[in-house]
């Protein structure tokens, strides 16, 4: 099975961390501790064999995180580096995504800034050695590509790269790669700009900042801010980003706890986004921001803000719903607890945490939960209570308990994904084709600059390769079944031709330009421009 994945990228969990206090021990132990320390001591000293007591209290410790919240989580010394490197802003390597086609580690992007990009790799790159070892085959994957290419700031890796039929070699020396929270921002027309954030990580208020001023320049007047499937990340992060929007002293977020007295979060007025007012109504700055289901923590602390204070407007799908605070803390032995302290709340007074007590299985599985119920694709199917019913600034109703209900709801598009086009993901297609073909044509004339390869893109034939490609692979179209669907074919198929063509586009040119290309076909992205044009 081919795999994408990003070497300055891991998948992050949904939390925010507080530094500002100093964690409460308690003075005396409690029965329960008492007698888990006396069963672990009962344990040691008379099991029949030697007990492994690292393992049998690492499970201690799960069992009871799994008590409390879906959360809340303890992280082993040994996973603690590769855990924090996403939210860090950083990670120690050379430098490169890559994707494993056919058996062989190819260069997907290098990141700008990192060793890789300094000596010279480009993408496309095919990977034959690294330290003299071989590196394709059935034995590789992503653990082997991680195992040899990351390492410890100065250490030096040799890879021999194939290029264009030739073998060249390079020395590395592994350094600090930045990751980036912003991967595209471009000028959707002449006065409306499109950020897409994809973490709230130390480094991603400086980014935004730099987009913002880069759109700023080109004539920006209204903004698209996209955090669809943006997990989240630090609090202090989503308040400095919040904080670009709004007014001074306007209460972004506060926090509160048993034992974490309420604390407010205010801006203070010095934002570079803030609106231009006349008679109350926003005439300059305009904001949409889009979430879904994906959006998480961070995300819905900067897009509750923003709907509260009637900042802007929330396109997309209900989110996430997660609205509980973990602070970190940290075990002698280089383990690491991320502890729920507090709920965190919206301006008007929400908490947009969903139910977790009947269990962590059902907690996972809300989103799947939402698409068959409806929700994802017909709004009708979200009820609230009226509990939880809250107004904004502006005397309009929103509601807690469970996400940042949108103010224009777009629904999921299901008719995109055919039969057919599922099994030509399946068997990596739609990834490897498409860099098959820009790694052969790299050089041409017609590819020299993005507006060329528009231009030219389709006297390419790039869809009759992929459809000889699926044959070869023995992935059939049902012709049948699609007679019986003709709009779902027709619609799934000119999606197809889309993304196949915004994958080349990025094999080329780098991943903004899949979001370049793949904004036509966008529905939230599209009704967010509809919805700052007709102001």
């Amino acid at each position: 099975m081919k795999k994408i994945l990003l070497l300055a990228v891991f998948s992050l969990s949904t939390f925010y961390f507080s530094f500002s206090q100093p964690p409460i021990i308690p003075d005396t132990l409690t029965a329960g501790q008492i007698r888990v320390d006396e069963v672990m001591k009962l344990i040691d000293g008379n099991y029949t064999e030697a007990p492994d007591m690292d393992k049998l209290s690492t499970e201690a410790i799960n069992a009871m995180f799994k008590a409390l919240d879906p959360h809340s989580t303890y992280i082993p010394a040994k996973d603690v580096e590769r855990a924090n490197e996403g939210l860090q802003g950083n990670f120690e390597g050379v430098g490169i995504s890559f994707q494993i086609v056919e058996d062989t580690i190819v260069v997907q992007s290098v990141i700008a800034g990192g060793p890789s990009e300094k000596v010279g790799l480009e993408v496309g790159d095919k990977l034959i050695r690294i330290d003299g070892e071989p590196a394709t085959g059935d034995s590789i994957n992503n653990q082997f590509v991680f195992k040899h290419l990351r390492g410890k700031k100065g250490t030096v890796v040799t890879l021999d790269i194939q290029r264009q039929g030739s073998i060249y070699t390079f020395e590395i020396t592994r350094d600090k790669v930045p990751i980036y929270s912003i991967d595209t921002w471009f000028m959707s027309d002449d006065t409306i700009g499109y950020i897409r954030l994809i973490r709230f990580a130390r480094t991603s208020v400086d980014e935004f900042r730099k987009a913002l001023s880069s759109l700023q320049k080109q004539g920006m007047k209204a903004l698209i801010l996209d955090l669809r499937g943006n997990t989240g990340g630090f609090l202090d992060i989503a308040y400095n980003l919040a904080n670009e929007f709004l007014d001074r002293n306007q209460l972004i977020v506060y926090q509160e706890g048993r034992r974490t007295p309420r604390q407010n979060y205010r801006s203070n007025g010095r934002g570079k986004f803030r609106a231009e007012r006349k008679d109350d109504k926003i005439i300059g700055n305009r904001l949409v921001v889009l979430i879904d289901e994906g959006s998480a923590s961070a995300s819905e602390i900067v897009s509750g803000a923003v709907q509260d204070w009637d900042r802007g407007t929330i396109i997309g799908r209900r989110s996430f719903g997660k609205g509980l605070v973990q602070r970190m803390f940290q075990l002698s032995d280089g383990g690491q607890i991320r502890l729920t302290t507090a709920r965190y709340y919206t301006p008007s007074g929400r908490c947009i945490q969903r139910p977790y007590d009947a269990g962590s299985d059902a907690y996972r599985d809300d989103i799947s939960d939402r698409y068959k119920h409806g929700e994802l694709v017909n709004a009708d199917s979200i009820h609230f209570a009226d509990s939880l019913k809250y107004k904004t600034a502006g005397g309009r109703t929103v509601y807690g308990g469970g996400g940042i209900m949108p103010d224009i709801f777009v629904p999921m598009d299901t008719m995109r994904l055919s039969d057919y086009f599922i099994s030509l993901r399946g068997k990596g297609l739609l990834n490897s084709v498409p860099l098959q073909w820009a790694d052969s044509h790299r050089k041409d004339p017609e590819v020299k600059t993005f507006e060329l390869f528009l231009q030219h893109y389709d006297s390419f034939g790039i869809d009759k390769i992929l459809a000889d490609a699926a044959i070869e692979k023995g992935v059939v179209r049902d012709t049948e079944k699609e007679a019986q669907e003709p709009e779902r074919t027709k619609h799934s198929d000119n999606y197809l031709r889309m993304m196949l063509k915004a994958q080349v586009a990025k094999d080329l040119f780098g991943i903004e330009y899949y979001y370049k290309v793949m904004k036509d076909s966008d529905e939230p992205y599209l009704r967010a421009l509809e919805e700052l044009r007709k102001r």
